[in-house]
């Protein structure tokens, strides 16, 4: 039986879906696609919650040329496409401005690196923005009328007594905006940032098999997203049970 089934694994072409016959010479490469992509997503959101934060408080603003500037940012990088945007900043700002083609932990560039997390940072806090706006709306306005009260200022409540509060809304979304992030860093692959996608792609061309290495790469991303997804949903719950007692 087991070499019925290990005759019929290496025949198998190189258009199966269960060709992974490239592992043992090329495995490396998707190692270091997934320490890649985590390193990519995990500091560009990272970078995206302080603008986020500013962009958020300028929605809040009460003058309208705050409240425009910081609503046409957020509807410009909503609205367009993230490759584009990539492009824009990988071949127009970072043209002018270089960045000295050093290698860290071996395999990340960063003239290639900071590139994609400057673009994925700023779209991301697009995003971001508008979570950190909804997480502070939801706290009671009453909240801040106290705070005023007890003779604080307009900033010392949002800093204080609003923001602290506004954590525990922000903090599940924040957490999907990076597992969304993980798989939306897939893009920087077209410009050879050497992350999962990248490693698929160069393994496909270099082994021929034009398949496996594709399926291999939308198992590891399952692998990584989807407890990622459920173990949030589990915070969500368990923080909705506190808000019950």
């Amino acid at each position: 039986m087991f070499e019925a089934i290990a005759a019929w694994y290496t025949a198998l072409p190189s258009t199966s879906f269960f060709n992974f016959h490239f592992l043992p010479k090329y495995a490396v490469y998707f190692i270091q696609g997934v320490e890649y992509t985590l390193l990519l997503s995990v500091v560009s959101v990272l970078l995206a919650v302080i603008p986020a934060l500013l962009l958020a408080l300028m929605r809040l603003s009460k003058n309208r040329l705050v409240r425009g500037i910081s609503g046409a940012y957020i509807a410009v990088f909503r609205s367009t496409p993230m490759l584009v945007q990539l492009s824009i900043i990988f071949f127009g700002v970072f043209n002018a401005i270089k960045i000295p083609s050093i290698k860290i932990f071996g395999f990340v560039d960063l003239s290639y690196f900071i590139p994609g997390v400057v673009a994925l940072a700023l779209n991301s806090s697009a995003y971001v923005a508008e979570i950190f706006r909804a997480g502070i709306l939801a706290v009671d306005g009453g909240q801040m009328e106290a705070a005023r009260s007890l003779g604080l200022s307009q900033w010392q409540g949002m800093k204080l007594v609003v923001l602290p509060q506004a954590v525990k809304n922000i903090l599940p979304a924040l957490a999907n905006e990076m597992v969304t992030m993980v798989k939306e860093s897939s893009v920087c692959m077209v410009l050879g940032m050497h992350d999962l996608m990248w490693g698929a792609k160069t393994v496909a061309a270099s082994s021929f098999i034009t398949i496996g290495p594709y399926i291999l790469a939308a198992l590891i991303y399952f692998a990584i997203n989807f407890p990622a997804g459920k173990a949030i949903e589990l915070i969500e719950r368990r923080m909705r049970r506190g808000d019950q007692r």
